[in-house]
């Protein structure tokens, strides 16, 4: 059977979906480490928050296979597959679930982790807005959250490994250089996704970081002149 050879993932899905893997790990090692490491913490979930912003504007205005209207199908399509009758490239319908759940519960995590505090010296950006009491119990939502997106992560990689032994077919290989083989000359390549909506993409994420980093907050007060404060 004769093979051919689509564009499948264009570069912006594919940098976004390696780094948010590389970010999640780093946030996991500077979370349990703790100290000093919890200023990159905080940086961290704030590049997080631009991939996830980002990510869900290019769902949008992506190309064909990156837009959530291509392989969001609802739960008819789920049970279509399971049944064997879903046939398509990209996101299958349960890789599509696992898409959303992940976005998800990582746009929690990074939102709880904005307003938490560590009762030492560390306090998110957004702190300021909310009292002690409701940064703890958000800073609870955070730790217990990292055990579910640590499960998630592991299923993903497990239906990887399930897919390219036992199914023959490499999800991994596409992801890296965004190309598929298809046995159907009539599935297209994805199409859309220029540079205007890459722009716009990139406005979006440069946004949410810059509100997820304070920047509506009121500057704070500026420090007194010297001398102005008794030295007893």
């Amino acid at each position: 059977m004769q093979a051919y050879r689509i564009r499948l993932w264009d570069l912006p899905t594919r940098v976004v979906h390696w780094l948010l893997f590389a970010l999640v790990v780093a946030a996991y090692v500077t979370g349990e480490i703790g100290g000093n490491l919890m200023t990159w913490h905080g940086w961290i979930g704030l590049a997080i928050a631009g991939l996830i912003a980002f990510r869900i504007t290019w769902g949008l205005v992506g190309s064909t296979y990156a837009r959530f209207g291509q392989f969001v199908r609802g739960p008819r399509a789920v049970l279509d597959y399971l049944r064997g009758r879903w046939h398509g490239v990209g996101h299958n319908p349960i890789g599509a679930v696992s898409v959303l759940v992940l976005l998800g519960i990582l746009a929690i995590q990074t939102l709880t982790g904005l307003f938490g505090n560590d009762d030492i010296a560390f306090e998110g950006p957004l702190y300021p807005l909310v009292s002690k009491d409701v940064s703890d119990w958000l800073i609870g939502l955070h730790r217990q959250a990292y055990w579910l997106i640590i499960a998630l992560v592991s299923l993903h990689v497990a239906a990887m490994l399930f897919y390219a032994l036992v199914r023959k077919n490499n999800l991994v290989i596409p992801m890296i250089n965004g190309v598929k083989e298809v046995d159907d000359p009539a599935i297209p390549s994805a199409r859309g996704g220029g540079p205007i909506a890459l722009v716009f993409a990139l406005l979006v994420a440069a946004l949410v970081v810059w509100i997820a980093a304070g920047g509506l907050l009121p500057a704070p007060p500026p420090p007194p002149p010297p001398g102005s404060i008794p030295a007893w």
